[in-house]
C-alpha cells in the first residue's frame, strides 16, 4: 500500500513525506502542524498562510502520490519569499524521486 515515509528538514520547516497509492484524479495532500510553542495564533496563522500560498502555486509540480505534513520553524516568519520558494523547491525535488 505505501512505502516508508521520508523526512525533509531545512531551516524554515521540517516535513514528513509519505507516498501512497491513490485513485486516478486524486492529487497530493498537504497538512500543517504548528504547536502553540511557535507563538500566538497570529504568528502561527501567518506562518501557515505563507507556506500554504507557496504550495498552492506549486501543487501541480508535486506527484499525486504524496502526503506531506509540514512543521514550520520560527525563522519562516522572517524569511524572504525567495528563500521560502527555494526551500519549497528543494522539497518538491525530493518528492520527484
Amino acid at each position: 500500500m505505501y512505502d516508508n515515509g521520508q523526512r525533509f528538514s531545512g531551516p524554515y520547516f521540517a516535513a514528513f513525506l509519505l507516498a501512497l497509492e491513490r485513485e486516478p484524479g486524486c492529487g497530493p495532500r498537504i497538512g500543517f502542524t504548528i504547536p502553540r510553542a511557535f507563538g500566538k495564533a497570529v504568528r502561527r496563522n501567518r506562518a501557515r498562510r505563507r507556506l500554504r500560498e507557496l504550495f498552492r502555486v506549486r501543487m501541480g509540480d508535486i506527484p499525486p502520490k504524496w502526503d506531506i505534513v509540514l512543521n514550520p520553524r520560527r525563522p519562516v516568519l522572517e524569511a524572504t519569499p525567495d528563500e521560502l520558494r527555494t526551500e519549497v523547491d528543494r522539497l518538491i525535488q525530493r518528492c520527484g524521486r
